[in-house]
């Protein structure tokens, strides 16, 4: 199976943006320039355009956008903000659903460092994006779509280093909320969940056009620092959250029977009023809730670092067992199995390494990897990792053997690869999340970001290129 290229790449520089200042911004102008482009706003597309410069000048203070960015830009409108941003040096991906202003946007920048897709935003696939060295988004989205558009675009992972969104100011509030206010919600908490949102400013509606009925914000989003939660179970909280806001006043031990029978026996142990409602709980108590009714075990240190591995020589021989603790600590040869799955599209299921692992943790890795155990055969051992890490069985075929080296860690490494469908169980031990990528992003997101994936897996997926024709 060839593995193809990604197709987005960034666009080429030609003639650049001026980086002087750019020219006016106020109503006259965009009135004007909507006049001789023949243009007017849609109102079921939620068109309202920006005519206020010192608005565009806080977004680009927050996004700093410089030489080496690629800003992928949400409902450029008219190209305002784009015209700061690539002023900057940057380069811009814009989506933009409105095909006359698609067409506005392609003659406006005709040779600067623009691209724009005429595309749905909600359609656009985000896994792309990670082929890019620096990404940011920016952008200001339709009120009528603009929750949509956030859970689209801040799914977990995110290969945003920056997000600057203008939103609506209500939408904006629910999102930098706090407990027992009216705008603390089940979204304030899933955005929360991954990430740290600062509200920055209030945008009224006077420097649209048309006004908008409604004032607008700004917000600043970045990713949370994995050590400021601790791990829970993502799906048990959405879904605890979920059911305690479905009834804002009701108690919330009356809307968690189905997940915790007793639930004063809960509350106490949480230290929490029984009578509690769902917006009193802090985004920690939250996690506190979730992990009380699926626990996620931390791996026993001194019982990993007790585990016997095969020490084997240059010829993958072997000689002796050592316990993981000295095989690592000694760099001694030793054996791993690494397991690639795809899906029926030809995605090939990644793994994020858990915060917890003695190596390369929280790095991009293959869908299943580990060591093989003292007594233990290479087939044997990818069959049980695949059941360990990911809940499945599944047939697996093998591609190809890596020698021991350096770049492997001292690991002989078999690679195998095999097909599944379904739903995995992922042992939040050893992985803290994952996905499906196609094949062509996860080769050019190598290239653009290798210091986000393991260092076995890099020799593993070239490996798998290179062998890919014949497994």
């Amino acid at each position: 199976m060839p593995v193809p290229r990604c197709p987005w790449r960034p666009v080429e520089r030609g003639d650049e943006v001026s980086a002087t200042t750019p020219p006016r911004l106020d109503p006259a102008e965009v009135r004007a320039t909507l006049r001789a482009a023949g243009l007017h706003a849609r109102h079921r597309l939620s068109q309202n355009f920006l005519a206020d410069p010192d608005v565009l000048e806080a977004i680009l203070g927050e996004a700093r956008p410089e030489p080496g960015d690629r800003v992928l830009e949400i409902g450029p409108g008219l190209g305002a903000l784009t015209e700061f941003v690539l002023a900057q040096g940057a380069s811009v991906l814009a989506i933009e659903k409105d095909a006359r202003l698609v067409e506005f946007l392609r003659t406006r920048f005709l040779k600067a460092p623009l691209e724009v897709l005429h595309e749905d935003a909600l359609a656009f696939d985000i896994r792309r994006v990670f082929t890019q060295p620096q990404a940011k988004l920016v952008g200001n989205l339709p009120y009528n779509i603009a929750s949509q558009l956030l859970l689209h675009y801040l799914e977990y992972p995110t290969p945003f280093s920056l997000v600057i969104l203008m939103l609506q100011r209500e939408m904006a509030e629910r999102l930098c909320a706090t407990p027992s206010t009216k705008n603390y919600g089940g979204l304030t908490l899933q955005v929360q969940f991954h990430y740290e949102v600062k509200y920055l400013r209030t945008i009224p509606a006077s420097v649209f056009i048309p006004e908008p009925d409604v004032d607008s914000a700004i917000v600043l989003v970045r990713s949370r620092e994995p050590a400021t939660l601790p791990v829970c179970d993502y799906d048990v909280f959405v879904r605890v959250v979920r059911r305690g806001f479905s009834q804002r006043r009701k108690q919330l031990g009356k809307l968690l029977r189905e997940d915790i029978a007793d639930w004063p026996r809960a509350a106490d142990a949480l230290r929490l009023d029984s009578k509690v409602r769902a917006e009193a709980l802090s985004l920690e108590q939250w996690v506190a809730l979730a992990n009380y009714i699926r626990p996620i075990p931390v791996p026993d240190r001194r019982k990993l670092a007790a585990e016997w591995f095969p020490v084997v020589d240059a010829a993958d021989g072997l000689l002796r067992s050592a316990r993981r603790a000295q095989v690592h600590g000694d760099n001694l040869r030793h054996r791993a199995v690494h397991a690639l799955i795809f899906n029926d599209a030809g995605e090939v299921f990644l793994q994020k390494r858990s915060r917890w692992k003695d190596r390369h943790p929280l790095l991009w890795d293959s869908s299943a990897a580990g060591h093989v155990n003292a007594g233990e055969g290479y087939d044997e051992a990818a069959a049980r990792e695949l059941k360990e890490e990911l809940g499945i069985s599944v047939p697996l075929q093998k591609v190809v053997k890596l020698p021991a080296s350096g770049r492997t860690g001292q690991e002989f490494i078999w690679l195998y690869h095999g097909r599944y469908n379904g739903a995995f169980t992922l042992d939040k031990g050893e992985i803290e999340t994952g996905g499906f990528f196609p094949p062509a992003v996860v080769t050019d997101w190598l290239a653009a970001r290798r210091h986000d994936f393991a260092p076995g897996f890099v020799e593993c997926w070239q490996a798998f290129c290179q062998n890919a024709g014949a497994a």
